[in-house]
């Protein structure tokens, strides 16, 4: 028999009894569109992932002040006292080869108004390697000049949400703005980065220098001068970043003369550490979600051969006619094979299909990102057809060893 003769042979056999032959195929079914939905989650939160670390840089650290100390001896928040300075920025910078970008900062909210239009946005007050740091490029107009870091002046640089929320498609250059009650002159905008890592917008921000925004925008009361909420800082290499961190700790505590086991009044956020730990979180997950649609393959492999055997029983005596009139063992193993790879392709097709609507649904309609391959849209199809042929061979074996006479008095 040639190849096209066994594959329809295989069909009509299988179309005999469809009920069976599909409630056969179930396992394999759910075994595929598990895999592909789950590779699919997987790969979409891995690329989220790849862009976490563009948006916030795998050479950086971020170094805010520790929580201080309130009524009671209770702990206040990170942040809570202000511990850092642009002494501080300054001493990095100086004393830490490795380091080569350092900006200090503060922020805060306020409403940001432009004629009938208003908006409440977060405000930046940066040193010039801020920009750098965090990979922010000018869309229009220019950046801060080296006399707008004095405190005079009040240029700001605007995000593209604020923008678009204040000018529409215009890029208001040159117009004048307040910020809560203080005029500010629009002097560039960013380039949109669009939504963050952790789903937030990054481009709902203005920027303004680090004095200005000290003595314009800052309201909290007891700030030292020169104060600063946070510290980022550039390291010249990635594999620098541990190195660098241990450095600016030991720096630091110096400075604020911090005695040998009291705590830091500051923590050091090393960003490529968070990442790693999220992609480890991930991979986990994936292998595990993996193993559980491979399980459901085994499953659906295992009601294959339990059902070809039973198919074996029930089909003796034409096996024994096959044989009779001239049907080899290797004809016979080749028919129950084709059958068996049938039944698994089918539901393997059927599972693609399921598994690609599955991952649509899942990316339409939760938060969970999605990213459809079609290499793992080809190998789900080929495991399907593997499935087949292994759990398939022991039946279709057991077939062809029928001795004809036997199988020809089975009733």
């Amino acid at each position: 028999m040639n190849p096209t003769d066994i594959l329809r042979t295989a069909f009509f056999a299988l179309r005999g009894n469809w009920m069976r032959s599909a409630l056969t195929s179930l396992g394999v079914i759910i075994g595929i569109a598990a895999v592909i939905v789950m590779v699919s989650i997987g790969q979409g939160t891995q690329a989220e992932i790849d862009k976490l670390v563009s948006g916030l840089g795998s050479q950086r650290l971020d170094i805010g002040g520790a929580g201080g100390m309130g009524p009671g001896g209770a702990r206040l928040a990170q942040g809570s006292r202000w511990s850092l300075s642009e002494g501080d920025a300054e001493a990095i910078r100086a004393e830490v080869p490795s380091v080569q970008y350092v900006s200090g900062s503060l922020r805060g909210g306020t409403q940001v108004v432009f004629a009938e239009n208003n908006a409440s946005t977060q405000w930046q007050g940066v040193q010039p390697d801020w920009f750098t740091i965090n990979d922010w490029q000018i869309a229009s107009g220019d950046t801060f000049q080296a006399a707008d870091y004095g405190g005079s002046a009040k240029p700001v640089i605007l995000g593209d949400t604020v923008r678009r929320t204040l000018f529409g498609d215009d890029d208001g250059i040159g117009q004048t703005i307040r910020l809560g009650r203080v005029p500010f002159t629009v002097v560039g905008t960013l380039k949109s980065k669009g939504q963050g890592g952790f789903g937030q917008d990054q481009d709902d921000l203005v920027v303004v220098p680090l004095e200005t925004a000290r003595r314009r925008l800052s309201t909290s009361q007891g700030m030292p001068p020169g104060a600063v909420q946070q510290i980022s800082v550039g390291v010249d290499d990635a594999r620098n970043l541990e190195a660098a961190q241990s450095e600016i700790e030991g720096l630091l505590r110096q400075r604020h003369r911090i005695q040998p086991g009291d705590d830091d009044d500051f923590a050091v956020r090393n960003i490529s550490q968070i990442v790693a730990t999220r992609t480890q979180t991930t991979n986990l997950m994936s292998k595990l979600l993996g193993a559980v649609a491979g399980i459901c393959l085994v499953i659906g492999g295992i009601g294959i051969m339990n059902i070809m055997l039973v198919s074996v029983t029930e089909r003796i005596r034409e096996i024994g006619l096959r044989m009779a009139v001239g049907a080899g063992p290797r004809d016979v193993r080749r028919q129950f094979l084709a059958e068996a790879m049938l039944i698994s392709l089918i539901g393997g097709v059927i599972g693609i299909a399921i598994g690609v609507a599955g991952a649509l649904l899942v990316g339409k309609f939760s938060e969970l990102p999605v990213q459809l391959n079609l290499k793992v849209i080809g190998l789900a199809a080929a495991f399907a057809i593997a499935t087949g042929l292994f759990f398939g061979y022991y039946p279709a074996r057991k077939a062809s060893l029928l001795d004809p006479i036997e199988a020809l008095r089975s009733q």
